[in-house]
């Protein structure tokens, strides 16, 4: 019997690191929207940049009882994109960002193009550290193309 207490007096466990404990973080969530998801499930990337998107899908007035939320870009598609719609725009685009804490904006450009209104997005997503850039085209015919 003494020789058993031997051995778990020998069994040494490694200690947990607490830093990477810490920093991995995993978000999830589900979308009925993107068509490549198994089981409509969505994790940590793809959720943050889908729950994005439904914000600029939204366009700004349609949330019951947050007539602020949502995108001002629907509403601007047929105006000429002068300084100053330009300017309403970035300050909407930076708005959704800033909105979610998962994500910074490190650039925003918005220009115009055949049939609507392009804004290209670079985000820098918190807690991995990482960048993406994101190109969203609004199109006249009221349709959000992702590229």
């Amino acid at each position: 019997m003494t020789s058993n207490n031997n051995l778990y007096d020998k069994i040494v466990l490694p200690a947990v690191n607490t830093l990477t404990s810490n920093m991995t973080k995993m978000y999830k969530g589900f979308s009925t929207v993107s068509a490549n998801t198994e089981n409509y499930n969505l994790y940590d990337f793809e959720l943050i940049k889908q729950d994005i998107l439904n914000h600029f899908y939204t366009r700004q007035g349609e949330r019951l009882m947050n007539p602020s939320f949502g995108c001002v870009i629907w509403d601007l598609l047929f105006e000429p994109l002068t300084e100053q719609v330009k300017g309403v725009i970035l300050q909407n685009v930076n708005t959704i960002v800033n909105y979610d804490p998962r994500v910074k904006s490190e650039n925003v450009t918005v220009t115009a193009y055949d049939t609507g209104i392009q804004v290209q997005l670079t985000l820098l997503f918190v807690p991995y550290n990482l960048q993406q850039t994101m190109q969203l085209s609004f199109d006249q015919a009221n349709n959000l193309v992702v590229q």
